[in-house]
């Protein structure tokens, strides 16, 4: 038994009649026949809601003695026991008495909802648990009965009850809602119009969020690529810091009032500084931002703005989003920080918020020591100022300066500088301010002044030491600068594998996915992954991202080599030496996807071969009975008149006649639908695209049912369809030959179209016995029968045909409940557009416009209309 389904009545604030929206919604269900019991109403003393729930079967209620009385609860175990096809339960965010068995009604229609009981309930849009926060704010009232907003999304539908603040207020006023006696105080506090607003606001995005998911999800499955509205693609630049947090759920909002909005937090992991980065925080992160839809990224860069904007134009990112710079003023010394950079540098094309958070201005700690390698031209310029101008400009200013400070306390102040211009720069310019500032010290401050002489020996000790003290301290700082580069190296590349062993495990299988992490990891222009097949074989490219791709190892800026016939093709900058490591592990990994890739399309391809020799067998059965079966009927008949033991009546004559006819159509019938599901099959359906009115064609497709068992509403008003009309007409066809087939006796078969945007639909709508939801897929599979169909009515092919014909022509056939019972088809095609008419004379140049409008034949050679032998419209509208 499946699980059941949820309709959800999410009311924008108490008294907009979610729950007479219920009430509504069983009475439509009992008209119907649908077994539809009360399994909890709250009536709140209103007269209406009373009314409505009265034509109801009550579930008898369990009562649980209290300290503050008696409570009534819904039963679960008798609405259980009860088993009906729909029960209603209100309030679904209500708290059980103590000693219930579940402590939430939202728990108790779980249990309802697993034993396959449909459940309707309502509940309010500030009950959802991820508002309360918010809706306390602004009504100043703190929610305790709340449901999970997952177990609200999950249901089957949700149906938003609005009214305006007004009208609710009015509703309020006449005493509809509350008793007349609390009328004046709920005005006055929580039914205030500023607070029904917000809530409607709540309410109103909440569901255009449930309908942005919904249509997502319906393009997707019917393939739909085509761009229906503009995009907001939202970049986060993390830290690593508290700051985060903040950050992402910032862009959340601002991706939510763009519809489609996408946010991408990445994280720059500088391959030459020990920064701030806490793992530990950048996991709690990544969780948030996939928690809110978006999706994280790691990216190796030397300079934050810079990876950060090619980042960003990368992905075509509309907004960045950056936090206040944690430096403290005098920090910024040292360069205008990314934000200010990231700012200057974005161009018109790139909006950038800058966000406040608590850790603004709180510092980030001294700057850390980096190899001169890896330094920045200005700070490379900086560190040669400190070491070099520094000891010219403290010589002139300690002999301005009256007084006599010691040889000892100069030395300490020149010592600073060397510090200093190591802490900037590494040895180097730490080696030259040790030299120069010697040179200083025995020039300015040794007798005898300014001669490079020195008369005291203990001066000649005293600058030796000093010289030494410098190099060994300028030594010391560089060498720990030094690890720590190597130490942010290795934090940076085990971040970056940290994060290629959680795609591992989470068994990512896009290669191409893949490819573009390398690509921005390492910043590149384009990744190629190559292969051949042998030591002199050439290379062939097995997946690449980017442009203008490598198509051999020597023609690439970086190789890697996987095995003996594996490479992976970098473009754009060499890599050094350190990043090879990093490298190889993605490629292995790259390595390990393509041939899982490959796995997985061998087993598709063996499920197909599977498929095939179940077709196959099928259709052996279909051939040794429902083809049979006509040639049987044909075979006696022919005897029969044939025979001169038996003389036969004209009536009888004609009644045999008419069984041979009947038999040979339905071998054709038969036989040109194995034909159509073969050429489906295989591949070999070339539709002639037209422009054609639906009144044409549709009537053309009832000729094999009986004039009285349809009904046809097809208005001339509806624009022109682009289709082939002959596999239209076949599709047609065979859905209206399975409608009538199945609809009971007297019961007609209605056709209607409607025009829907760029899209026609055709609804084929029969009062049958239905489909249930889980088989509707089924019956458009080759050699499906739904129910007991009797052997010898055909051999399951019709609307596999049908939707095979669809689909060919670029339209769709899906199946629906009828309301009140029975099955509609909906065949969508696409409306004619005028690059249609251009399209049709380019790909079939000799095409003439056939007085009326609308059709359009393909000229032959030979003066003639058609195509050589028979055309597929043709073949279409055999059988």
């Amino acid at each position: 038994m499946g699980r059941g389904k949820l309709r959800i009545y999410l009311g924008a604030a108490p008294g907009v009649g979610k729950t007479y929206a219920m009430l509504a919604e069983a009475q439509r269900r009992m008209e119907r026949g649908t077994d539809v019991v009360a399994g909890f109403v709250e009536a709140h003393g209103r007269p209406r809601t009373q009314a409505q729930s009265s034509a109801l079967e009550q579930v008898p209620r369990r009562r649980y003695p209290g300290p503050r009385g008696v409570q009534v609860e819904m039963d679960v175990d008798a609405v259980l026991a009860r088993r009906p096809a729909v029960a209603l339960v209100d309030e679904l965010a209500h708290t059980n008495a103590t000693g219930s068995r579940n402590a939430k009604r939202w728990q108790d229609v779980e249990e309802l909802l697993d034993a396959g009981i449909e459940v309707i309930t309502t509940v309010n849009i500030q009950h959802l648990e991820s508002l309360g926060d918010v809706v306390e704010s602004i009504t100043g009232v703190r929610q305790q009965d709340t449901v999970p907003d997952e177990v609200v999304r999950r249901a089957d539908q949700v149906e938003l009850v609005d009214m305006s603040p007004q009208a609710l207020r009015r509703r309020m006023a006449h005493g509809n809602i509350y008793r007349p006696e609390d009328v004046d105080a709920a005005l006055s506090n929580y039914f205030r119009p500023g607070n029904l607003t917000a809530l409607r606001e709540l309410a109103l995005l909440w569901t255009a969020d449930r309908v942005d998911a919904y249509l997502r999800e319906y393009r997707g499955e019917h393939g739909i690529r085509s761009t229906w509205q503009a995009r907001e693609r939202i970049v986060v630049g993390l830290t690593g810091g508290p700051e985060g947090r903040t950050l992402i759920r910032r862009a959340a909002r601002l991706a939510e009032k763009g519809a489609g909005g996408e946010v991408l937090a990445v994280h720059i992991a500088r391959s030459d500084v020990l920064d701030a980065a806490s793992p530990r925080e950048l996991a709690v992160q990544r969780r948030l931002v996939e928690d809110l839809g978006g999706t994280f990224h790691h990216v190796i860069g030397d300079a934050a703005p810079a990876a950060l904007l090619e980042f960003a134009r990368g992905v075509n990112a509309t907004q960045i989003v950056l936090g206040s710079s944690r430096r403290r003023s005098w920090q910024y010394v040292f360069g205008p920080g990314v934000g200010a950079t990231v700012a200057r540098d974005s161009g018109p094309d790139l909006d950038v918020h800058i966000v406040t958070h608590e850790e603004a201005a709180k510092g980030r700690g001294l700057p850390v020591a980096r190899a001169g390698a890896r330094l920045g031209r200005s700070r490379t310029i900086w560190a040669w100022l400190v070491g070099v101008a520094g000891p010219a400009l403290l010589a002139w200013v300690l002999t301005h300066v009256d007084g006599d400070l010691g040889l000892a306390n100069h030395m300490l102040l020149f010592l600073a500088l060397t510090v200093g211009s190591a802490l900037l720069g590494g040895l180097a310019p730490a080696l030259a301010s040790a030299a120069f500032g010697s040179l200083l010290l025995n020039y300015y401050f040794s007798s005898p002044l300014h001669r490079l002489t020195i008369a005291d020996p203990r001066n000649i000790v005293a600058i030796a030491v000093f010289f030494a003290v410098a190099v060994a301290v300028a030594s010391v700082v560089d060498l720990a600068a030094r690890r720590t580069q190597q130490a942010a190296r290795l934090r940076a590349e085990s971040e970056i594998l940290s994060v290629l062993a959680g795609s591992v495990l989470r068994g990512e299988t896009s290669l191409d996915a893949l490819l573009e992490r390398v690509r921005e990891t390492f910043g590149m222009d384009s990744v190629a992954l190559l292969e051949r097949a042998g030591g002199t074989e050439p290379w062939t490219r097995a997946a690449r991202v980017g442009p203008r791709p490598a198509a051999r190892p020597e023609d690439a800026d970086v190789d890697m080599p996987v095995g003996d016939h594996m490479a992976l093709a970098l473009t754009g900058r060499v890599l050094p030496a350190e990043d090879r490591r990093v490298l190889g592990a993605f490629a292995a990994q790259a390595v390990v996807v393509l041939d899982r890739q490959r796995l997985v399309g061998q087993a598709e391809e063996a499920r197909r071969l599977a498929e095939g020799n179940r077709i196959r067998t099928a259709l052996l059965a279909a051939v040794s009975h429902d083809l049979r079966t006509p040639l049987a009927a044909i075979k006696a008949a022919v005897s029969s008149l044939r025979s001169t033991d038996i003389e036969w009546s004209e009536q009888d004559r004609a009644a045999l006649l008419e069984g041979i006819e009947d038999g040979a159509d339905r071998l054709a019938a038969l036989i040109g639908n194995l034909l159509d599901m073969s050429r489906l099959q295989t591949g070999t359906v070339t539709p002639l695209i037209r422009e054609v009115d639906l009144d044409e064609v549709v009537p053309m497709a009832l000729s094999g049912v009986p004039e009285d068992s349809v009904g046809l509403d097809v208005p001339e008003s509806l624009p022109m369809v682009a289709v082939d009309p002959g596999l239209l007409e076949r599709a047609v066809a065979n859905v209206v030959e399975n409608a009538v087939k199945y609809s009971p006796s007297g019961a007609r078969v209605q056709i209607s179209a409607s025009a829907l945007a760029d899209r026609v639909e055709v609804r084929v709508v029969d009062r049958g016995p239905g489909v249930p939801e889980e088989g509707r897929e089924r019956i458009f599979a080759p050699f499906q029968r739904y129910g007991d169909a009797p052997r010898g009515t055909g051999v399951g092919l019709g609307l596999a045909v049908a939707r095979g014909f669809t689909e060919a022509m670029g339209g769709t056939l899906t199946a629906e409940d009828t309301p009140g019972g029975g099955l509609t088809m909906v065949l969508t095609l696409r409306a004619a557009a005028a690059e249609d008419r251009v399209l049709i004379r380019q790909v079939y140049p000799g095409v003439e416009q056939q007085p009326g409008g609308g059709s359009v034949r393909p000229t032959r050679a030979d003066g003639g209309t058609g195509t050589q032998g028979q055309s597929d419209t043709e073949e279409g509208r055999t059988g």
